[in-house]
């Protein structure tokens, strides 16, 4: 099912940059505010590839300067191609919000781009057109692939892990460590024998896109023009080939995150009328002060419900209420349930209400703590996470998840890597 194959990473010398200041968060991340202090970190770092300084400036640029900017890099030698094909192992050592040391272990190569309709590659969320206008024009420009999709693939045996733990264990190409603590350790594979049998694995089964659903549409975009303006459809032809990051969705460090609900505007019911808009849901109260002991008490009291349908709702009125029922299928997702009888059922936000802005998606609870109180909402929701079986099983349905459903972490940084479509 799916195509990867190593290639030639075009990647920063060591020597010439330190790897920390050059590294960038992906470019849908990057808060327009923080622009500026990338380009001023230092001369060479990535953000000039990814973005430019003003937001203003992006509706006009045909990014011709990024082109200028990865060409003159290139002859300088701050950026070098490397002389064979491999896969490159990435180690990404973190620490969990609960304060546990975690490590993801996944590695960058090429993989086959496929259409949609054939299920190889499966998205778990829709897209805008305006991302993937601005990623066009990029891309067109510079021939190149500088940042990243990143993909999951199951492997529940973990019978990858040995290949890539060998290399990442060995001299790394690079280290650095990013604004929020994490370390990304950067090695090289090129065994023959680990480079099949990792292509075989994957051969036999999809995978999922986790972050990069623009970028990912937008390559399949430029392949289509490329084919059209007669560059050629054979699996030689560069176009035909995307630089992903691929993860196992099932291993220890592959952390999946809750992303919250804040409502805007609203109230909670009485007691009398929760009961009456939630039937079969159950509902205890446990007292809170500050927005500091949320994450503690959600640790305490709804993580453990992670086997039912549940959620916390926090009005900033000194209780926390944890609601729970049983799951009537192991294919209903909480998510859903939530929008569906909480969202809708209680609070009358209908889809167009919640597509326009009746509702906030902060991803740390202690924030959305801290929102709710400065009187930025008026009922903060606060979910458990979604299982990577939640994510493989909708997506193998054709379907895909509700709206600001999934937070992959650590992020995968611009940087590490780049490929040039010069070759396959």
């Amino acid at each position: 099912m799916t195509d990867v194959r190593p290639f030639r990473a075009l990647r920063y010398d060591p020597e010439r940059v330190d790897l920390s200041r050059v590294i960038v968060p992906p470019y849908d991340v990057v808060a327009a505010e923080d622009r500026a202090a990338f380009y001023d970190r230092d001369p060479h770092n990535a953000i000039r590839l990814e973005l430019t300084r003003d937001v203003a400036e992006e509706a006009s640029t045909d990014y011709g300067d990024v082109r200028e900017t990865l060409e003159r890099w290139t002859e300088e030698r701050v950026l070098v191609r490397d002389a064979e094909a491999a896969l490159y192992p990435l180690r990404q050592s973190f620490t969990a919000p609960d304060g546990t040391p975690l490590a993801r272990e996944g590695f960058f190569a090429l993989v086959h781009l496929e259409d949609y309709a054939k299920r190889i590659v499966r998205p778990h969320e829709r897209t805008l057109a305006g991302p993937k206008a601005d990623r066009l024009k990029m891309l067109r420009s510079t021939r190149a692939n500088l940042s990243v999709v990143f993909l999951l693939y199951e492997d529940r045996a973990g019978e990858l892990a040995p290949h890539l733990s060998r290399a990442l264990d060995a001299e790394p190409l690079g280290t650095a460590r990013d604004e929020t603590g994490a370390e990304h350790r950067l090695a090289r594979l090129a065994d023959p024998g680990a480079v099949a049998t990792i292509a075989r694995f994957l051969a036999d089964r999809p995978v999922v896109i986790a972050d990069g659903h623009h970028r990912y549409e937008t390559a399949l975009t430029y392949r289509d023009e490329r084919r059209a303006a007669g560059d050629g459809d054979g699996r030689g032809a560069p176009h035909e080939w995307l630089l992903v990051y691929l993860a196992n969705a099932f291993a220890p460090g592959s952390l999946l995150l809750p992303i919250h609900r804040l409502v805007l505007k609203g109230t909670l019911p009485t007691e009398a009328g929760l009961r009456e808009r939630l039937p079969g849901w159950e509902c205890r109260e446990v007292p809170v002060g500050d927005a500091s002991e949320i994450p503690a008490l959600l640790a305490r009291h709804l993580e453990p419900l992670r086997d039912r349908h549940a959620f916390a709702a926090d009005d900033a009125s000194g209780r926390l209420r944890i609601f729970s029922r049983p799951r009537r299928s192991e294919a209903e997702l909480t998510v859903r349930v939530i929008h569906r009888e909480v969202i809708e059922g209680v609070f009358d936000l209908d889809e167009e209400a919640v597509r326009t802005g009746a509702i906030a998606y902060p991803k740390s609870a202690l924030q959305t703590a801290r929102d709710l109180r400065a009187g930025r909402g008026g009922v903060a929701l606060y979910l458990n996470p979604l299982a990577p079986e939640d994510v493989f099983r909708v997506t193998a349905a054709g379907e895909v998840l509700p709206q600001k459903s999934t937070f992959f972490t650590p992020k995968l940084p611009s940087g590490l890597v780049f490929r040039p479509l010069d070759a396959a």
